[in-house]
């Protein structure tokens, strides 16, 4: 969420400024109403298994109720996100402007995404009204434009705070406001042709979003202004928006991530340290090991390499420390194995590249969310195997002493541990097992989670810890949902405009051989990965890249893995990749250093990319096998 860097649920939260005592009771409010819409979105699934295994029923409406309720996180999580100034932006500008340049750079950037809010508030207002007379209803006798009024009212209040944290000061909350009404009002009553400003707006955006406006507004706007120049009604915007959002498997991201989230904030973290470290640590390069498996682990299911990097690299760097590594070999290790469990089910990119090749783009048909889990297995073991070459290799080259295997301590720390142990198991037998959908396993997995954290282990003793941790992971979901829904209006404009048929009609009559295309196609996607966060580029690229894949015969599993592979290792990319920035600002060490710290880790996972793209039986194999 907002991170001053870019991605997602990659980035640190910006300071937060202390919020005085009038709006702390109004922000616990909304973080409990956010923890609430969580819950009933997993005890709504787990009820349909329950009620169909023992009573050959279900809940009326159930689907659409949980498809609303993602709606409804979404817009909430959003306008909280903004509340704490925590929106995804590109841009790391801002951070480095002083004096009166940083305050200039707020008030502009804050304001023209505050202008897009409006504008997406107006839209969403027209979809709300045209539902009026439909007559859909969800069930119960609830009409759905009932539902979607938390649309307008999010982006609403997305506007508000966007103005607010735009400056420190009154006075420049008041430059922002009347900016804000000036530019709204000349995008209503313009004196001149849409057409005409098209360009002067896609500038003034862009200048936004390099000064720090979050990417949701990078995506939206462009849309807007795009819609607007073609005369084209704003509210097919957030019909767009509201399809994504409401999409049957789109649920799946906020449950999986939840239960990623109960690990995180709970002890889990050193509980697994212990099992690795007595498993793996009197080895050679055991503490790299027990470093690269953890991380994978936690990040196969936050879907978030930042919060791994966060969550565990002080926990796991003294170990590293201790077991005589370099501190440069150290900083590698901890930056670069934060993405390795991306391409591990339950992983949130898995899920979303699925919903987006199947549902949004042509020819991307037989690409589930099953399929995709199988086909990134494979890959993810590889590139983990590779990591954990290089984490010996880089070892002391004299083994310090340490005590001979403790037999007994190892099954202490497993027996300690197991239920953590036990969560992908759980995850994977409940969605194969035959009797879940993919959203119901996600129910089973979050509330397992939080059972044994809570239960078991009682690591959340308090209500307020529970209601914490979940408004948190509320807020990282937001952020994603915020510019997946304006991101497919994006998209469709462009597949409107013909890119990806003139894309593929232009690439196939210039490249020949689908081995140079798959090479060219690794240079872009790494450069992509660059300079945009890997949920936004998934909206965007995948409409683009399936044609081409179909074009040239790859199997559209294959293309995803090398989709994410790629953008995975974007996250590396010296003084560019997220998560450069993000162990910057976690370990207090300069970027440049990072940078250096990580390239023997890039070109071992860039190495493993090649693999990935050259041998398909490594993605391809196991879903072949099992769909059958």
């Amino acid at each position: 969420m907002s991170d001053g860097s870019r991605h997602d649920i990659e980035a640190p939260a910006q300071t937060v400024p202390a919020v005085d005592a009038g709006r702390g009771g109004l922000h616990s409010a909304e973080n409990l109403l956010l923890a609430l819409a969580l819950a009933v979105s997993v005890l709504l699934p787990l009820a349909g298994i329950i009620l169909r295994k023992f009573f050959n029923t279900g809940i009326s409406g159930a689907t659409s109720f949980e498809q609303h309720l993602t709606l409804i996180i979404g817009l909430l999580g959003g306008a909280m996100a903004a509340r704490d100034r925590r929106l995804l932006s590109l841009s790391t500008l801002s951070n480095v402007l002083k004096g009166r340049w940083k305050s200039v750079a707020q008030i502009f950037s804050g304001s023209i995404a505050a202008v897009i809010s409006v504008f997406l508030c107006i839209a969403a207002a027209q979809l709300v009204q045209s539902e009026k007379g439909g007559g859909k209803m969800i069930a119960y006798g609830i009409p759905v434009w009932a539902v979607e009024l938390v649309m307008p009212a999010g982006f609403a209040i997305i506007a508000l705070r966007l103005i607010w944290n735009s400056a420190e000061t009154w006075r420049g909350r008041i430059i922002s406001l009347v900016t804000v009404c000036g530019l709204v009002a000349l995008g209503i009553y313009s004196p001149l042709a849409p057409a005409k400003l098209v360009v002067p707006a896609l500038i003034t955006l862009l200048l936004a979003v390099v000064l720090g406006a979050p990417i949701f507004v990078m995506l939206g706007g462009a849309a807007l202004i795009l819609f607007w120049g073609d005369d084209t009604p704003i509210a097919a915007l957030s019909l767009t928006h509201y399809s994504m959002v409401t999409n049957p498997s789109l649920p799946t991201i906020p449950l999986f991530t939840m239960a990623g989230y109960f690990l995180a904030e709970g002890g889990a973290s050193k509980r697994l340290v212990r099992v690795f470290e007595a498993l793996f640590g009197r080895l050679r390069g055991g503490p790299a090991v027990l470093t690269i498996l953890l991380c994978a682990f936690f990040t196969s299911f936050t879907g978030a390499s930042g919060v791994t990097i966060l969550a565990l690299g002080g926990l796991l760097m003294p170990v590293l420390i201790g077991a005589g590594y370099s501190e440069r070999a150290t900083l590698g290790l901890l930056t670069g194995c934060g993405g390795l469990g991306l391409l591990l089910p339950p992983s949130l990119p898995l899920i979303l590249y699925a919903i987006v090749a199947s549902t949004n783009t042509a020819g991307g048909g037989g690409v589930t969310i099953e399929k995709m889990f199988l086909g990134g297995l494979g890959p993810a073991v590889l590139l983990i195997a590779m990591a954990c070459w290089l984490g010996i290799r880089q070892g002391p080259r004299e083994q310090i002493s340490r005590p001979a295997f403790d037999r007994t301590a190892a099954l202490r720390a497993v027996l300690d541990a197991k239920w953590e142990l036990l969560l992908p198991v759980v995850a994977l037998i409940a969605l194969f097992g035959g009797f879940a959908t993919p959203v119901e396993a996600a129910a089973v997995t979050a509330f397992y989670a939080f059972a044994i954290e809570t239960f078991v282990y009682r690591d959340f003793r308090k209500t307020r810890d529970i209601t914490r941790v979940m408004a948190e992971c509320g807020l990282l979901v937001g952020g994603v949902l915020l510019i997946l829904g304006v991101a497919l209006g994006f998209t469709n404009y462009l597949i409107d405009a013909q890119v990806p048929a003139r894309a593929v009609e232009w690439i196939t009559a210039a490249v020949k051989s689908k081995y140079a295309f798959l090479l060219a196609l690794n240079i872009c996607l790494l450069l992509i990965g660059c300079v945009m966060d890997m949920y936004s580029a998934i909206i965007v690229i995948v409409p683009l890249i399936v044609p081409l894949g179909r074009a040239y015969g790859i199997d559209p599993i294959h293309l995803g893995i090398i989709f994410l592979a790629n953008m995975e290792l974007g996250l590396l990319t010296p003084t560019a990749g997220i998560n450069i920035f993000l162990a910057s600002g976690r370990f207090g060490q300069p970027v440049l250093k990072i940078s250096r710290a990580v390239l023997p880790m890039q070109s071992v996972l860039l190495a493993g990319v090649l693999l990935i793209t050259y041998l398909p039986p490594l993605t391809t194999l196991l879903p072949h096998l099992l769909s059958r």
